[in-house]
């Protein structure tokens, strides 16, 4: 099912380079969303559909998908915006060439910020909240809280920005290991015009429990999208390839990110 949802979005994606052509009332508007997407903060409501397709893990060279529905909800004004990742994963059985270990909800990651109003320079502090959605196969059985942050810039066709959090389990099931992991997303977006842009936004992970040299994931990478208006509702889709160039042993050699995300202005406008 995973796999049938990343050839959705890039044949959605090819199908753009045949659309037709718009006006520059149009042109205007896609590049205004186009630009509101680039940015974690904007006062949008959105829901991001990311799927990633993990390659070469294990001795056998196996896949593992992540689809990650992401709901992103603004509120009071768009000062509070909240972020909820909730994967649905699928696992092979890393022991053989062909069949799969489990499939279905993983644990999901809940988290809040609030953005002071500012110029220039946009940022949000806030936590991040983990429950054990994933039972024992698919999840860490542990309740996890840490502090999350965000910032980013936005000069002229460019947004720079970084994401990143750490959580640790205060609470679970006793005989599982304890969490302690962080996460950090880079993100460089440089508009095309007309809807289109080139981005690059590696997902750096950090397990601090591994061992010495077991413990990071660093991708380098990029890829490409565009915001097309089906009907009234803007639509952002993209998609890029990251090679793992530090990973742990058991780590994927490399990711495909295919992305569709859905979303529309709060009432009102943005913020400013």
């Amino acid at each position: 099912m995973l796999q049938r949802f990343s050839l959705f979005v890039l044949a959605a994606l090819a199908l753009t380079f045949a659309g037709p052509a718009v006006g520059q009332e149009s042109k205007r508007n896609v590049d205004e969303i186009s630009k509101q997407a680039a940015n974690p903060l904007a006062d949008l409501i959105s829901l991001p559909l990311q799927n990633n397709s993990n390659f070469g893990l294990g001795r056998y060279d196996r896949t593992m998908n992540i689809l990650n529905i992401q709901p992103v909800v603004p509120f009071a004004d768009g000062r509070i915006i909240t972020r909820t990742i909730v994967p649905v994963v699928w696992i092979p059985d890393f022991t053989a060439e062909s069949g799969r270990y489990s499939w279905g909800l993983s644990d999901i990651l809940f988290t809040a910020y609030y953005t002071p109003p500012t110029t220039g320079l946009i940022w949000g502090v806030g936590a991040a909240f983990e429950m054990p959605t994933g039972g024992s196969k698919r999840g860490s059985e542990k309740w996890s809280l840490g502090p999350s942050i965000l910032a980013l810039a936005q000069p002229g066709k460019w947004t720079l920005g970084v994401l990143a959090n750490n959580v640790w389990s205060f609470a679970g099931k006793s005989d599982r290991e304890d969490v302690n992991k962080g996460f950090i997303n880079l993100f460089l977006v440089y508009q095309l015009g007309n809807g289109w842009y080139v981005n690059s936004a590696p997902i750096i992970t950090v397990d601090w429990k591994a061992d010495s040299g077991q413990r990071w994931i660093v991708p380098v990478g990029g890829g490409v999208g565009k915001v097309a208006m089906i009907g009234k509702l803007p639509v952002n889709t993209q998609v890029g390839a990251y090679a793992n160039v530090v990973k742990p042993d058991f780590g994927p050699d490399w990711q495909l990110r295919v992305q569709m995300q859905f979303f529309l202005p709060m009432p009102g406008g943005s913020k400013g």
